[in-house]
């Protein structure tokens, strides 16, 4: 038993040095070939250390980070628990690594800054979001937003990395001069958040409908069979009226929100349709409950 759980431990602690390599990369991609080349703060802790690195030239961006971390983390510690903070020293490192040893002997992009800007953004995204699906982070302002998300959890990390991040983009255009560095880190953090959201929620996301009908039973039937989708049907009564209702609900893909409002027109007219949106959903139909 202990060594099965001892194989299960190294191969989950592979996994997690494997997404840290490779969200690291992209991640520190983002910010050195492009950002900095640029010469942006695309928010954060890292474009904190771009603005520092600006003024202290000989002190890498990795370092900075690394230093500008330590009290962060420390204060973030009891939120987020001792788990999540050592898998997050362990990526913050390998990020610093990366951004210090790694990247600077590569050639950076010299071409249209909005091109720089837009593919910063995406490989910003990309690799935070490798690196979130494992559990970790980058620390710096992670933490703060892991933290608030942890008593907020139906906040998406992008819309609170949107409004942290927006004080650090401002001040990239004043420690470079030009409003165009403003503008720039805006496009790149508007562009991860997307790629964020969407890598982490965009392939589970879908529509939860609510259906107040008198012919339950009838549309339950049908979008079973046209849809493919379970309903559960509730009873219900109007508070004025004081007549019997059935409440139907129903999950689905996004696709599938079509089909189930015009069955639901096609039978009933006149029932009630409330429709909304769900980031993730587990169970028969979508993810299991253990992944």
């Amino acid at each position: 038993m202990n060594k099965a759980i001892k194989s299960i431990n190294k191969k989950e602690l592979a996994l997690d040095i494997l997404f840290d390599i490779l969200g690291g990369a992209i991640y520190a991609a983002g910010v050195y070939l492009f950002a900095k080349a640029a010469e942006f703060a695309p928010g954060g802790i890292t474009g904190l250390a771009i603005l520092i690195n600006h003024y202290l030239k000989s002190v890498p961006i990795g370092i900075i980070t690394l230093v500008l971390n330590i009290p962060i983390a420390l204060f973030s510690y009891k939120v987020l628990g001792k788990r999540f903070f050592i898998k997050s020293v362990k990526t913050m490192v390998i990020v610093a690594v990366l951004l210090d040893f790694v990247f600077p002997h590569l050639t950076q992009y010299s071409g249209d800054p909005l091109m720089a800007a837009l593919f910063g953004g995406a490989f910003l995204g990309i690799g935070l979001a490798l690196i979130y699906m494992r559990g970790s982070s980058t620390g710096g302002t992670d933490f703060i937003i892991l933290s608030i998300r942890k008593k907020r959890s139906h906040i998406s990390i992008g819309q609170i990395t949107l409004i942290i991040d927006g004080v650090i983009i401002s001040l990239g255009g004043l420690v470079f001069g030009r409003i165009d560095a403003v503008l720039q880190g805006l496009v790149m953090t508007v562009t991860s958040t997307i790629v964020i959201d969407k890598i982490m929620y965009g392939v589970s996301s879908g529509k939860s409908l609510m259906i107040i009908t008198e012919k339950g039973a009838e549309i339950s039937k049908e979008i079973t069979n046209v849809v493919g989708r379970g309903v559960t049907q509730m009873t219900g009564k109007g508070a004025y009226s004081g007549l019997e209702k059935q409440v139907l609900v129903c999950a689905c893909s996004k696709s599938q929100t079509y089909k189930v409002r015009e069955v639901v027109r096609r039978i009933d007219d006149k029932a009630l349709v409330i429709i909304n949106s769900f980031d993730e959903a587990f169970g028969f139909g979508f993810k299991g409950l253990n992944e």
